[in-house]
């Protein structure tokens, strides 16, 4: 043993702990013996369930044998880039290099695409973003803000759309503000629209740095819908924004600005407001015409659609695995 000249002298608090081991290893038989009583009691054990059985689902996809290989690949590489959110050039250049792997990749699958559809009904139905390579905000795909880009570029001044673009993400997303979800697109060629959203989730985190535990604000949000009038000339589908409005995301609670029955009826006749962004914007002077946009289609195998803006970036759709279909009754 130790002397105790070279170890110091006890303190009471290390004088415990032998007692408190000797507790610990007389406790933990005791207890696993009670364990295994309460397992070997004569009540009869109830025999293993076995696993509801999964009902085969429909097929969602009518083209998986087509450019498979890439498409696995193109989805990989969005999976690890969150859509194409991870890379930030207003934060840092992370994530730049594997960006343009992921836009290297999609260039290959539109080289290699089938013919392009031509006319607008082959696009109908349900599309979900995957991936964009798009800076500042993946919410670029929504023709409102597209309608902003055609604007500075007919104006002579595309740089400062990319001004415009940085700033409204600074100013909405810092300090976990506002965040992203599902963003997503739906085509009525009988209608002859196209209704985009997009969810956004306020004050998801909130609380004091460092010292916080808790959450200091209640976290709301809901799906933004811009409502466009579409039609698909050559290989460009034209839009002009009709209207903005917004609808509950399940699982999210909405602007409620008082509290009981009232507060509901507030709400409700928030959720049903359209803003007539078409009238709004023919009266701002600068403005020479209507809110319009165009993209261009550049591959679409029933399955997955991209498309580019003029700027070149690209927005990578994919039909739903859970859809969640927009009522455009309920929208208009």
């Amino acid at each position: 043993p130790l002397s105790r000249a070279r170890c110091g002298p006890v303190r009471p608090e290390m004088a415990v702990l032998p007692a408190v081991c000797l507790l610990l290893g007389a406790a933990l038989p005791l207890a696993s013996a009670l364990s295994v009583g309460r397992h070997t009691s004569s009540r009869p054990r109830a025999p293993p369930t076995r696993a509801a059985a999964i009902e085969p689902q429909p097929a969602i996809f009518s083209n998986a044998g087509l450019n498979t290989e890439l498409k696995m690949q193109v989805l990989t590489m969005a999976a690890s880039l969150d859509r194409g959110q991870s890379y930030n050039p207003t934060s840092s250049d992370a994530y730049k290099q594997r960006t343009a792997i992921a836009t290297a990749l999609l260039r290959q699958l539109i080289a290699s695409g089938p013919p392009l559809p031509t006319s607008l009904d082959a696009l109908d139905g349900e599309w979900e973003l995957v991936f964009t390579d798009v800076p500042h905000g993946i919410f670029r795909s929504s023709p409102f803000f597209l309608a902003i880009q055609q604007a500075y570029t007919e104006a002579g001044a595309p740089d400062k759309a990319e001004l415009f673009f940085r700033l409204h993400e600074l100013q909405t997303c810092s300090w976990g503000i506002s965040k992203i979800g599902r963003v997503a697109q739906t085509i009525n060629s009988k209608e002859g629209m196209l209704y985009s959203e997009f969810d956004t989730n306020l004050l998801s985190l909130t609380t004091i740095p460092i010292i916080g535990f808790w959450k200091l604000l209640p976290t709301f949000g809901g799906s933004v819908i811009t409502a466009s009038s579409a039609k698909l000339e050559g290989d460009e589908i034209r839009m002009v924004v009709d209207y903005t409005t917004s609808r509950p995301v399940p699982g999210l609670s909405g602007l409620r600005p008082l509290p009981g029955e009232l507060g509901f009826k507030i709400a409700e006749i928030i959720w049903n407001i359209k803003v007539p962004v078409g009238f709004i914007w023919k009266l701002l002077p600068w403005n020479k015409g209507p809110p319009s946009c165009a993209v261009k289609l550049v591959y679409f195998d029933g399955d997955m659609r991209i498309v580019e803006d003029p700027g070149g970036q690209l927005f990578v759709y994919s039909r739903p695995v859970a859809p969640r279909p927009l009522s455009t009754s309920g929208a208009q």
